[in-house]
């Protein structure tokens, strides 16, 4: 199973990411204590290791600016988790060939059956914006699983599960078996990356032989 750890934003965290290897990193650019600059984002990712895919996550900006992010090599996927709508995907995938994935703010089961409409190449399910640290309610993924057999598969093949994840609840959100989990507030102390934490879901997620929902 694939892991992304969003959010960072020192050259630190840029380090650990190196030594652990996650599939993915986020660099978010929407207002957020984890923002970064253009600037800043263009120096992390030369110094990130090659095999490891980043992330740029934004609300509802401006489009050149997430092309010449793509232009410049910044990032390698584009993460959309604003009012984004499937004509700014479909513009986004004629400028360019990268993947991307658009978030969805889970309500109740009809929302996630819902987001296979979407266009995008993935899709993040999450919890509501202000509801930070915490998980949606993960009944109403089992109640999607049943209502649509063969939703799953498409979730394990296309879905990012986030929202309040972290090293007590990472077993049970596998479980679920999504494409990629997605980690920020989970990985952190006193709002920085910590190292441990890191290793601990990381070696967790990749190495996850257990039951499956």
């Amino acid at each position: 199973m694939k892991i992304k750890t969003c959010g960072l934003f020192r050259e630190e965290d840029i380090n650990y990411a190196n030594k652990l290897k996650p599939n993915y990193i986020g660099f978010v650019f929407a207002e957020s204590k984890r923002k970064v600059k253009f600037e800043e984002a263009c120096n992390l990712k030369n110094k990130l290791n090659k095999e490891i895919k980043s992330v740029g996550v934004f609300v509802n900006d401006n489009f050149d600016f997430i092309l010449n992010l793509i232009k410049d090599k910044i990032i390698d996927i584009i993460q959309l988790h604003g009012s984004e709508d499937n004509d700014f995907i479909d513009n986004l995938k004629i400028k360019t060939n990268s993947k991307i994935i658009k978030s969805v703010t889970v309500e109740n089961e009809n929302s996630i059956l819902e987001s296979v409409n979407i266009i995008s190449d993935f899709i993040l399910l999450d919890n509501f914006k202000c509801e930070v640290g915490k998980t949606f309610n993960w009944n109403y993924l089992k109640k999607a699983f049943k209502l649509n057999k063969n939703f799953k598969n498409i979730f394990n093949e296309k879905y990012f599960l986030a929202g309040g994840l972290n090293k007590e609840n990472i077993n049970e959100a596998l479980k679920f078996n999504p494409y990629c989990v997605d980690l920020s507030g989970g990985l952190e102390t006193d709002g920085i990356k910590d190292f441990d934490k890191m290793k601990y879901i990381i070696n967790i997620t990749k190495n996850y032989k257990e039951e499956r929902i």
